[in-house]
């Protein structure tokens, strides 16, 4: 599914990026980039591994927390976070452990039934926002001193070439329905999108923020897994979602 995607996105891509990309990146923007890309699929794999096994309305605010990243980088770095953004990573990671709690089950389910799913994707939900913070900083730091068309093209071909070697490895059915490719094809699309909109978001505004602003995705992937899949959650897995949304947007408040 990813080397679908990602290969249809590189494809439409290239052409354009290299009509328009300036002067050459140097070594560091490459190597930021190269990391970037490697972080990102990893975090996506992981993300829609989650997905697919845990809850929608739980996963993506966990996964959100990925915003901490820049800020901790930043820390190590000498800087000092705020107060706000300090109580905003509590809350968030009291969030995190509250919407990992299991659902009762139904009353017609087998005794365990689901519970080492639902861990797993909490657990897959963190590696993507382990993922996705690396990633939020290795484009920002890149394009510091790189076009943005040039950083999207050595972080797509990076992931493309980690997928491949996946794909040789696994060797995975991939899709033939041309349905499912043009569906993987958009989804290709609009990931390349969101990438480029937030290099751009990275050279004209703060990684703190712009990073924070980027992980309120699941706001919308919650009201979606409401409206069109119907997910429900228990009382305290929703106060755990709230209150994961809540510690972000502390966190680029701060």
């Amino acid at each position: 599914m990813l080397l679908v995607s990602q290969g249809a996105a590189l494809a439409l891509l290239l052409p354009f990026a290299l009509a328009i990309a300036g002067e050459g990146p140097s070594a560091a923007a490459i190597a930021w980039a190269a990391l970037a890309g490697t972080a990102g699929i990893l975090a996506l794999a992981a993300f829609y591994r989650g997905l697919a096994i845990g809850t929608m309305s739980v996963v993506a605010p966990i996964s959100a927390t990925a915003a901490a990243v820049p800020v901790l980088v930043g820390l190590a770095e000498g800087e000092r976070p705020g107060t706000l953004q300090v109580a905003g990573m509590a809350i968030a990671l009291a969030g995190v452990i509250l919407a990992s709690r299991e659902s009762e089950p139904a009353e017609d389910a087998e005794p365990g039934a689901g519970r080492p799913a639902s861990r797993a994707a909490v657990g897959l939900a963190l590696v993507a926002a382990v993922g996705f913070g690396t990633f939020f900083v290795g484009v920002d730091r890149a394009s510091a001193t790189a076009g943005v068309p040039w950083v999207i093209v050595i972080q797509r071909c990076s992931s493309i070439t980690l997928l491949l070697l996946a794909t040789a490895v696994a060797r995975p059915r991939l899709p033939r329905e041309p349905a499912t490719i043009g569906t993987l094809a958009v989804i290709g699309v609009l990931d390349l999108g969101a990438n480029g909109l937030y290099a751009l978001a990275t050279r004209e505004g703060l990684l703190s923020v712009v990073a924070v602003v980027g992980s309120l995705y699941p706001a919308i992937t919650v009201v979606l897994a409401r409206l069109v899949l119907a997910e429900r959650v228990s009382r305290l897995q929703e106060a755990g979602v709230g209150m994961t949304l809540a510690g972000v947007v502390a966190i680029s408040a701060g």
